[in-house]
């Protein structure tokens, strides 16, 4: 199924998707980190939200 681009968060809350500008808006202000340290940060280890949030101090 598509994404839908009305809904104000993720699709799939276990998971962080940094090619939808609505996904990094939501993400950005749930870990309360900017859009490039979240790209970074999924970049280092993976598109999944626990792992994210561990390797920026937020778990």
């Amino acid at each position: 199924m598509a994404d839908n681009r009305n809904e104000r968060g993720p699709q799939d809350r276990a998971r962080i998707n940094i090619h939808e500008d609505y996904e990094v808006r939501y993400w950005t202000k749930a870990l309360g980190v900017s859009a490039e340290e979240l790209t970074r940060a999924v970049q280092a280890v993976g598109v999944m939200r626990d792992d994210v949030a561990r390797h920026l101090g937020k778990a």
